[in-house]
């Protein structure tokens, strides 16, 4: 297919279309489950899918859906999913708004393939700086957790099965393409991810406003710099008991000023971070390996 011209018509103008229908679908989980599809919207997280490969050099990109003008303004990343191998539909935008799951669409929609990976291989890769997301329900923080690992350098997410859909629109969009760039383990039961990290010499730290341990004070310590897991909470009720329980350590985020609490995603870039710098640091895991 051609780069589209100014005045190309669309050929997809009824969201009546088999293919259209297709594409909707997987707005639903069931319908992704069944065809280990999802759907990537907007220019960066299209852009980071057309880039994408599995690990045997599949691409994860299948199909792109844009407007004509979309198209246009983003030649660059339309051509990058024909190098992918995807098929490129120019479409009309009622169709886009009919398969979009936003407000106000950004002209592109693509069709990706599912690409978690085994626990098995996250663990098999001695991962220093892992986030694990139990209980977690809300799929725009799920999303942006995911996010702050990306940027905090972490080798891995685990997603466990009390967690969101790693799939859902809204987990998609709010990783702003970092789903891409990172492994991501999905519907692994908490005690299994505990123990498999443990095993692989990671320490598990779980972060809970009630905790024992303070953030600041174990920086101080230089408790910081060993391959590290941390568990986050429900954000309505935190981490049950049980999953406390498994931590090596609880530890809390300190408040120094009035604010009652951190959300969950501002309190799981401040955990990451704190691990990644002090990681980084002379001593610190990292040192070691690149030494």
């Amino acid at each position: 297919m051609a780069p589209a011209h100014p005045d190309a018509t669309p050929e997809l103008v009824s969201p009546r279309s088999s293919r259209v229908s297709a594409a909707r679908r997987l707005a639903r989980r069931n319908f992704r489950g069944k065809d280990r599809l999802f759907l990537a919207e907007g220019p960066q997280s299209v852009r980071e899918a057309a880039a994408h490969r599995a690990a045997d050099g599949t691409a994860t990109l299948t199909e792109l859906f844009a407007t004509v003008e979309a198209a246009e303004r983003y030649a660059d990343i339309v051509a990058e999913a024909r190098d992918a191998g995807a098929r490129v539909h120019l479409a009309s935008e009622e169709v886009i708004a009919d398969i979009s799951t936003t407000v106000t669409p950004q002209g592109l929609v693509g069709v990706c393939r599912f690409l978690d990976t085994p626990f098995d291989d996250v663990l098999a890769a001695r991962p220093k700086l892992v986030a694990v997301l139990a209980h977690v329900r809300d799929p725009g923080n799920a999303g942006t957790v995911l996010r702050c690992a990306d940027a905090a350098g972490a080798e891995a997410v685990i997603l466990t099965d009390a967690s969101v859909d790693l799939y859902n629109p809204k987990a998609v969009r709010a990783s702003v393409g970092s789903l891409f760039h990172l492994p991501v383990a999905v519907g692994v039961p908490v005690e299994q991810a505990v123990q498999g990290l443990k095993d692989a010499g990671v320490r598990i730290l779980a972060a809970d406003g009630a905790g024992d341990r303070d953030l600041d004070e174990e920086l101080d310590k230089g408790a910081m710099g060993d391959p590290t897991a941390w568990v986050f909470g429900n954000e309505a009720w935190g981490l049950p008991e049980e999953t406390r329980a498994l931590a090596d350590a609880v530890v809390s985020v300190p408040i120094h000023g009035k604010a009652e609490s951190l959300n969950l995603a501002t309190a799981a870039a401040v955990c990451l971070y704190a691990s990644a710098r002090a990681q980084r640091a002379p001593g610190g895991c990292r040192s070691v390996t690149n030494s």
